[in-house]
This record gives C-alpha cells, sequence and structure tokens, in this order.
C-alpha cells in the first residue's frame, strides 16, 4: 500500500478484508484504517459476512472469500467502481507455493507461478486482479515498512507447524539449497510453459471439436498425447456444464482418472457429463440418474 501510494498518489483506495479467523482482526484492521489516514488514503474495511468453518481447509476457505469479497468490493459491469486490485504476493509466496504443490505431485500448471495478471472473478465486467510485487523479496518489503516507522501485525498463522505453508517457509529458511530466487524461476519458467500448452490446447479446440445444437462435444483425441487430451476434455466438460446450468462446484476432481478410462476405451460420467471413447471423444449432457 505504501508503494502505491507513493507512485499514484490520490489514485489509490485500500482495503482490509476481516476474516473473523482471529479476535485481534478488528483491531489491526483499525490500525490499518489509522495508518491511512495518517498518509491520506481513503479505506474501506470489508467483514465477512459468515463465520470460518470449524473443519476443514480454513486456509483455503479464507482465499476464496477474500477474493470473492474483494471482487464485491470492486463491483462489476456499469457498476464497476474500481479497475484494478493490487495484492502484495512475492517472491517468497512464489518460492513456498512451488515446493507446496511439488510435494502434491501436481503438474505443470498447478507449480507454476501464479500469474500477473487475471479476473479478479468470473462475472462479466470484473475488475482486474494484479501481482506487481511478484519480483520483490519479503525483507525487501519489510524493509520499506520499518523505514516508514510502522511495525506490522505478526500473524500467529504464518509460523504455526499444522499449516503446509508454516512448515515449507520453515525449511526454506534452514536450508541454503533451496535458494528463494531460484525456486522461483522453476516457477517462472513452468508458468512459460503453461502459457505454452494452454495456446497449444486452444488451437487443438479449434481444430478438433465440434459443438453439436450445445448440447455434445465431439473431439479428434487421435494421437494427441495424454496431457492434451486431459486438457480439451476438461474444456469440454466445463463447456457443456456451463451451457446445462450445472452451477454447483466443481474444481476437477475424478478427471486424471475418467481421461485414463477413456484411453483404454471405457465410457464415464463425470460432473454431469457422460463421456464415450473412440477416435472422437463424444461428450454429452448426462440424464440425471446417470450423474455423481
Amino acid at each position: 500500500m505504501l508503494l502505491a501510494a507513493a507512485a499514484y498518489p490520490g489514485h489509490v483506495t485500500a482495503v482490509t478484508v476481516d476474516h473473523r479467523l482471529r479476535a485481534e482482526a478488528a483491531d489491526e484492521a483499525q490500525k490499518v484504517a489509522d495508518i491511512c489516514a495518517s498518509i491520506h488514503v481513503p479505506h474501506d474495511i470489508v467483514r465477512l459476512p459468515d463465520a470460518p468453518p470449524e473443519r476443514g481447509n480454513r486456509q483455503q476457505w479464507a482465499r476464496e472469500a477474500r477474493y470473492a469479497a474483494l471482487a464485491d468490493w470492486a463491483g462489476y459491469g456499469g457498476r464497476r467502481t474500481r479497475h484494478w486490485v493490487a495484492v502484495a504476493h512475492q517472491q517468497d509466496d512464489v518460492a513456498e507455493g512451488f515446493l507446496m504443490r511439488a510435494r502434491r505431485g501436481a503438474g505443470v500448471g498447478g507449480m507454476a507461478m501464479m500469474v500477473a495478471e487475471r479476473a479478479l472473478s468470473q462475472r462479466r465486467g470484473s475488475a482486474r486482479l494484479i501481482r506487481p510485487l511478484l519480483g520483490w523479496r519479503r525483507a525487501e518489503l519489510a524493509a520499506i515498512v520499518a523505514e516508514a516507522g510502522l511495525t506490522p501485525v505478526a500473524d500467529p498463522g504464518n509460523h504455526d507447524p499444522k499449516y503446509d505453508r508454516s512448515r515449507i517457509r520453515a525449511m526454506i529458511a534452514a536450508s541454503d539449497d533451496l535458494p528463494v530466487p531460484r525456486l522461483a524461476m522453476a516457477a517462472h519458467n513452468l508458468r512459460d510453459a503453461e502459457i505454452a500448452l494452454e495456446w497449444a490446447s486452444e488451437d487443438a479446440w479449434r481444430n478438433r471439436s465440434t459443438i453439436e445444437r450445445h448440447e455434445a462435444v465431439s473431439l479428434d483425441m487421435h494421437d494427441l498425447p495424454h496431457e492434451m487430451r486431459r486438457r480439451l476434455a476438461l474444456r469440454a466438460i466445463v463447456y457443456l456444464r456451463r451451457e446445462a446450468g450445472l452451477d454447483e462446484a466443481w474444481k476437477g476432481t475424478g478427471l486424471e482418472r475418467l481421461v485414463a478410462a477413456l484411453e483404454t476405451g471405457q465410457a464415464g460420467t463425470l460432473a454431469g457429463i457422460a463421456v464415450r471413447p473412440g477416435r472422437r471423444w463424444l461428450f454429452r449432457i448426462a440424464p440425471p440418474r446417470q450423474s455423481h
């Protein structure tokens, strides 16, 4: 926020999201508001309407809820009041994310560096999310805060070993064999590879897909590598689900298993879409009794 205010004086509004994860969060948000007032930066506090879940991945819940709240705050289409929402992800975050996902066996897209810019939400006219600090180290940003005479709040969750990111962060700090810039470079290279694969899958979609009355998709999968088949299958399923109004949450679970079955000649159903194998794979909206 300090960097943005210095670079674009009079054109920055800050926002703090209170996730309601800690009792101290409301006071901390007010402290940020006081800092903003002292440097003449407008500031809003957004408090999440729903309490965090008692079980499950609370960090993932907080991340998804935060971006949804920021998207609402920025607005959509004709009522959009902010065009860009900047967040302070930096090089250490990139390195930690790379190792976390590598540990879980993620593919190219999963281990790739987070994108520097994307739509904040899938709604038409959404503001853009930007990450201008991906090349900065965490220590550099901390030095800027200290130079401004500010004492940052320490979130105990950042050092709690029950969280994957906290354990990975401690491991990187303890090992000279895990240099942050090199890990971040690997993630950056994978982002380039992911962009190339997306370009290739877009070309394959244009040349190999046939859409029938928005109810079926036929895809020529002959001689394609497994990764390209997986990406095209995902695109076909997402397309048909959208056309059918199947809006319940689905994050791709089961896709790898479905593609492997189709490659051995077995039909399958996933996320409300039935698929028949062959030289051309045929995707259709499944009757309700076949969905699971």
